[in-house]
């Protein structure tokens, strides 16, 4: 019977305990890189939104941030033991900020599209809403469907980079779409008569609606379906897979509930993400 070579047989064995070694630490390295584990280190859960939107964020009187999103984010940080750092930010930069790691998370009344998931990965949804129109009465009289806005001659006001932006632009090709940065600039256009409607969620178009009483309607049966989550990194499996069980966790024990009692009360809502 030969023998090995006996260097080989040595680099065989240290090859193998090399491959053997990495396979079991993989998961482990895995982990230890993952959003999940640096906020748990760092004790801090850094959190992106645009304090603009009521009520899921927004300043109080004190210019502190408060609302819905405000407060799920609060659980988030307390589950995981540590203190919570919102960063406040312009929409169109909530994104960037989250690909380029200046914050951990954006919880910030986001609809969870198809498009967006190219870039980011979302978790399951925590609110259902969908979009609605806030209607001029000197521009639009007797406008009863939103399929009467696809029509020439039709101006629509949009905040940009929403789903609103991008839902006006593909369903009434043939409107004109006026962007602006802040959903306040839209509604204002819609009461002046300078636009036709204001493409928004359902709960910030009746609160304009109530705003502007004497100058707008509003259509509040959702035409879209707009299921709101958090989004994160790519490939961040254990930062996803814990929001996800979080979210199961505070649905079920009604604490998420409490949320939607607290901050939306009667608001018109399509439906909780129960």
């Amino acid at each position: 019977m030969r023998r090995p070579h006996a260097p080989l047989f040595s680099l065989v064995v240290l090859l193998a305990s090399l491959w053997a070694t990495q396979a079991l630490a993989g998961p482990f390295e895995t982990f230890r890189n993952s959003t999940l584990n640096t906020v748990i280190q760092r004790g801090k859960l850094v959190v992106g939104m645009e304090v603009k939107f009521w009520p899921f964020e927004y300043a109080d009187e004190k210019g502190e941030p408060v609302g819905y999103d405000v407060d799920l984010a609060r659980l988030m940080a307390k589950e995981l033991g540590v203190v919570l750092e919102i960063k406040d930010m312009e929409w169109t930069g909530l994104i960037p900020a989250l690909q380029t790691g200046k914050v951990d998370l954006v919880i910030s009344g986001m609809t969870a599209t198809l498009e967006r998931a190219k870039a980011v990965t979302f978790t399951d949804s925590y609110f259902l809403t969908g979009l609605c129109a806030l209607v001029s009465v000197k521009r639009a009289p007797g406008l009863t469907r939103v399929e009467q806005l696809n029509a020439p001659g039709r101006i629509l006001a949009v905040k940009t980079g929403t789903t609103g932006d991008l839902t006006a632009t593909k369903r009434f090709p043939q409107a004109e779409v006026r962007r602006f940065k802040d959903e306040t600039a839209c509604a204002q256009e819609v009461a002046a008569g300078r636009a036709d409607a204001f493409i928004y969620d359902q709960i910030s178009i009746a609160k304009h609606q109530k705003q502007n009483a004497e100058t707008t309607t509003a259509l509040l049966t959702p035409f879209t379906h707009e299921p709101f989550a958090a989004a994160m990194r790519k490939g961040d499996f254990d930062f996803w897979q814990w929001m996800n069980q979080f979210l199961r966790t505070v649905k079920a024990d009604g604490r998420l509930k409490e949320l939607r009692a607290k901050h939306l009360g009667d608001l018109p809502q399509e439906g909780s993400a129960d």
